[in-house]
């Protein structure tokens, strides 16, 4: 009977948390700003700067300074682009700054007097570009096409540039026989930048803005004193499961719903790629919501007020993105960042997120990265308990023992 009233009280004061962490997300208008801001206007704003994904025909400004037949015929080759449209050709470079001013034009290649004549010394022939800032993927798209251009014109004159090698060589070049490369990107065919980089954003986003919430709650309780109010006594394990738990499921019922609309709904409205098992992603939130609230929690001994963990975690996503081995392959990386990569929910979480969604793998093809999330839940439940000893044990001393004067 005994164990069965310490049962009934336990989850009683579970159930007492979860109702005042609710209270507490609802009332706070910080965090309001930031579960609204950080998921929807991130996740919206972050998806709309790269929804063209691909730039086609996008108009461009050609200053020929050279006006030579070679300077015309890399002319023709970058209209003949299909990242980029050539909108007007002259010598009137302020004209052209007017017309990318308006916003007539995404960008100027201007083309120097001496582009001819480099080429025909057998000099390296250059060329200046600018381009606007109003989208990230227009300065791409006009790299790209005048790289290319400038590789095809380059194979069309490298027989004329043989004279200017030493003898010793020219035998050399004319017997290789040439090499043809055909290739496609895996899992990104059309090599769009969204497509790649998104999915692993999107995740990135859920883990800080996680971290962000619970820092902020944390901090508020150590430094209003709050922390003291949960119920129960003491220090035991008991307790400070049952309080990792109630908050824990506090976060995890909200990014749920927060996760269904970044992972379900924002790759339909904008074209991501969404090819994996909706049930085997759902299998792979489940421990690495876990294992972030775990971790937040874990991280709330260091968490001093309610700001500061939005200046610790805001400017880390570039870090948690190459961590994740997502934008720089993981075995190619120093031990060191390869150890950082288990220490991180949202390293292991990314990956296979991107695994599943965009390269179409199975629960058995993320073994690793499922394995170490769950690893991470044990270990990071197991220090939350004891951050949150510490933190009730630090504010007794802080709020019930300082003097009344």
């Amino acid at each position: 009977m005994k164990i069965l009233n310490k049962t009934s009280s336990w989850f009683t004061n579970i159930a007492t948390i979860i109702v005042r962490e609710f209270r507490t997300i609802g009332t706070s208008y910080a965090i309001l700003l930031v579960l609204m801001g950080g998921i929807f206007v991130y996740g919206l704003l972050y998806n709309y700067m790269y929804e063209p994904n691909l730039i086609r025909n996008a108009p461009i400004a050609i200053v020929d300074q050279s006006r030579s037949t070679l300077s015309r015929e890399y002319t023709r080759l970058i209209d003949a682009a299909p990242q980029v449209k050539v909108f007007c050709n002259g010598s009137d470079f302020p004209a052209a700054k007017e017309l990318m001013k308006k916003n007539e034009v995404i960008g100027i290649i201007y083309i120097p007097e001496d582009f001819e004549t480099r080429v025909n010394r057998g000099d390296e022939s250059i060329f200046i570009m600018y381009g606007t800032t109003d989208a990230f993927l227009y300065y791409l798209a006009m790299q790209e096409s005048s790289t290319g251009a400038m590789l095809e014109l380059n194979e069309r004159y490298r027989p004329d540039m043989i004279v200017f090698l030493p003898q010793q060589d020219t035998r050399q070049i004319t017997q290789s026989k040439a090499i043809n490369i055909s290739g496609t990107a895996l899992y990104n065919h059309t090599e769009g930048y969204g497509s790649y980089l998104i999915p692993a954003v999107l995740m990135v986003i859920i883990f800080q803005t996680l971290l962000m919430v619970i820092g902020m709650i944390s901090g508020d309780e150590k430094d209003t004193g709050s922390i003291l109010q949960f119920p129960g006594k003491g220090t035991s394990l008991s307790r400070m499961s049952g309080i990792i738990i109630g908050k824990t499921f506090v976060y995890c019922f909200l990014y749920a719903i927060f996760s269904l609309f970044l992972l379900g709904l924002m790759p339909v409205v904008f074209n991501l790629p969404d090819i994996g098992n909706k049930y085997e992603i759902v299998m792979l939130m489940i421990p690495y919501l876990l294992a972030t609230c775990f971790f937040g929690l874990a991280a709330s001994a260091f968490y001093t007020d309610s700001e500061t963990p939005l200046l610790m975690i805001a400017f880390f996503s570039v870090g948690l993105i190459f961590l994740s081995g997502v934008s720089y392959p993981l075995e190619l990386m120093p031990w060191y960042w390869k150890a950082s990569h288990f220490i991180f929910p949202a390293a292991p979480g990314t990956l296979a997120f991107v695994k599943i969604n965009s390269m179409g793998a199975s629960i058995a093809d993320i073994r690793q990265e499922y394995i170490t999330l769950w690893v991470q839940c044990i270990v990071y439940f197991t220090l939350a308990c004891l951050a949150y000893r510490y933190n009730i044990k630090v504010s007794e001393k802080r709020f019930l023992l300082t003097p009344i004067r």
